[in-house]
Order: C-alpha cells, then structure tokens, then sequence
C-alpha cells in the first residue's frame, strides 16, 4: 500500500512463445526466467498482492512453486499470438477486486530489481499520473535511423537540420523497456492502455532494461547474471 492506495501486481505468462519456445519457465542463472520477477515483485514495498496471469499448466506450477497467487486460468482467447498486452491485465483487474493501482510485470526482465518497481510507483503517485512506465535511454539515436523507399533509397525517419549532428548535439531519447507499467486502475479500464499523454516515464539503467525475446538474448542476459553473481 502506498498513501493509502492498494495496489495489485500482475505478471503475465502465456504458454504459447514462439521466439524462444516455453521462455517464461526455461532455466536462467539457475531458476526460471519467470522465478526472477516473482522474487523482486515480493520484496517490493508497496505491492499488497502478486498475481499470475497464464493459460499454462507448467508456468502455473513453476509460479505457485515461488509463492506466486493464481487466482484463476487465463482463458485460451486471451492467450493467442493477436491477443494485445493489455487485454489479460484487464481481465485479471475485473476478475481480482478491491485495488486502486495495477502493475504490470512482464516475466522477459529478469533484470529489474524491486528498487525499479516501487520507483516507477512512487512516481506515478507523487507527480500524480495516471500511468507511469519504465524507459530507458536510446542506445542508437532515432536521428540517425533511415527507411528504406521501394526504389531502394534511403529517407531520414526523422528530419533535423545537421545530418553531421554529433550524439551529444542531438536530443535524448527514451525507448519503453518493457518493464514496469504502472496505472490506476479506473482510469486504465476506460484508456485500455498504459500509454498515453498524460504517462510519466520512470528511467531504468540500461544495464537492468535487457528485454528476453530471443535465444541470444537468453545468453547474454546469463553472462551478465553470472556476471553480477561474481562481483
């Protein structure tokens, strides 16, 4: 709880990954990916309860193994390759009542850490958002990003006077990590989605914003646990 406001934790876990095949329980550093985000979500200060959304036998088995609530199975037509992100959080907010925030953790950040969760939120209700998420800074600036034309020529995506701009002359920019989304939840029910004008950013380090989508990020995420382990 935090001012007075409680607030429910939803991890997401389909079963059906396509880019690395049963991601969310394939072991990682030594536990399942999925055990990482449950173990910081429950050190967190302000999350009143940790759920688990998931259509999938083993992910729910592997989640209860951590202590992890499973209040219900995700239906099979929220789970398909078209099904949006936000679309098993609402159905989790109208199937557990009696919260005011929702925070979305998705099991493929390992690396974040319960000092992220509870910033984003503190920021969320400090500045008075209605959504807060987790950014990090742009590795390769979007000013230096082209499409490609039919014709096979090149058309900046973005237009600035200097092509020749320096890094450090061109404006920072944040890319969503995927990470932490934070909203109240009436207000979430009426946008159906986390983004919108009116959502802050909570900054994360780049070294805790690595996102698993594919087997080479599954090894390079591992060599920096094995990494930090060692420090």
């Amino acid at each position: 709880m935090i001012e007075g406001s409680r607030v429910l934790g939803v991890i997401t876990a389909r079963g059906g990954s396509k880019g690395v095949p049963r991601k969310n329980v394939r072991n990682i550093a030594g536990k399942p990916l999925i055990g990482w985000t449950i173990e910081e979500a429950k050190k967190s200060q302000y999350l009143d309860n940790l759920i688990l959304s998931s259509d999938d036998e083993e992910i729910i088995s592997v989640a209860q193994s951590f202590e992890c609530e499973v209040p219900f199975i995700r239906p099979s037509e929220l789970a398909l390759d078209g099904t949006l992100g936000i679309e098993p959080v609402l159905h989790a907010i109208d199937n557990v009542k009696g919260y005011d925030y929702v925070v979305l953790l998705q099991p493929t950040s390992p690396l974040r850490s319960a000092i992220d969760i509870d910033r984003c939120i503190e920021i969320c209700i400090a500045e008075g958002y209605p959504s807060c998420v987790s950014v990090s800074e742009s590795i390769k600036s979007p000013y230096w990003m082209y499409k490609l034309n039919v014709d096979g020529t090149l058309d900046p995506l973005l237009k600035i006077e200097n092509r020749l701009a320096t890094r450090q002359e061109l404006p920072v920019s944040y890319v969503l990590n995927g990470a932490i989304y934070v909203a109240k939840i009436g207000w979430l029910k009426e946008q159906k989605s986390f983004l919108h004008k009116e959502t802050g950013a909570y900054i994360m380090p780049q070294e805790r914003s690595y996102d698993i989508d594919t087997a080479m990020d599954f090894e390079f995420v591992e060599f920096l646990m094995k990494k930090r382990s060692e420090c």
